[in-house]
């Protein structure tokens, strides 16, 4: 289910027709723009103020949440067709403090919610690399994983081996492992005969290591 269709209700504060606020959206768009801007985007610097304004905190996954509701297609930038059909599919007209009040309902539930998150969190992958690219660069990866899964994402462990760069796949499988990590944290569930991407596999060889050294350092220390 669509975080837009099931988080719409009262969001907006209102019950305008859908062209009311598809026109607000429009003149509101068009507000953000600025001569350096390309003809129906929103740039860098703009996406970067407009994304601050609607309270958003561009070290967090917050900023994720917005870029996944405008359909932003790279983190840098806004297209005018995703942030109208974006906010409209949320049921939110084109002002500053309605959107505001949609998206800090939305960072109260991104640690708790686990199919908001899923959608939130593939969505980064999808903005975080480059359009000519089919995978993500290793640092953005990481950068974006620290942001994600931390609050007020869904905090989880990040730790080392990771090839040179992020598939999609490899994305998505990870997001899978950290939810399920995080709720058998013995990694009873994995099985080396499964599909994991090697570099989970690696994990789980070093964190089981690391658990049993943990342990018979514990013995010692107890003995």
């Amino acid at each position: 289910m669509s975080h837009n269709r099931y988080y719409s209700s009262g969001a907006s504060g209102g019950s305008a027709p859908s062209v009311s606020r598809e026109t607000s959206l429009l003149k509101q768009f068009e507000s953000l723009r600025d001569k350096q801007d390309e003809k129906d985007k929103i740039g860098p610097d703009n996406t970067m103020k407009y994304l601050e304004t609607v309270g958003v905190n561009l070290e967090d996954a917050s900023m994720f949440i917005v870029l996944e509701i405008v359909k932003a297609e790279t983190i840098g930038e806004i297209k005018k067709d995703g942030f109208v059909s974006g906010w409209a599919d949320a049921g939110v007209d084109g002002n500053i403090a309605s959107q505001k009040k949609y998206v800090s309902n939305l960072v109260t539930k991104l640690s708790k919610d686990k199919e908001l998150f899923k959608k939130v969190a593939k969505h980064a992958f999808v903005a975080g690399k480059e359009p000519d690219q089919r995978a993500l660069a290793l640092d953005n990866a990481i950068l974006y994983w620290t942001m994600l899964f931390a609050p007020p994402g869904r905090p989880w462990y990040l730790r080392e081996k990771w090839p040179r760069t992020v598939s999609r796949d490899m994305w998505n499988q990870t997001l899978l492992f950290a939810e399920k990590s995080s709720e058998d944290e013995s990694l009873s569930f994995w099985n080396p005969e499964a599909s994991w991407p090697n570099v989970i596999d690696d994990f789980v060889a070093w964190f089981k290591a690391k658990r049993s050294q943990d342990g018979a350092m514990e013995v010692d220390q107890s003995a």
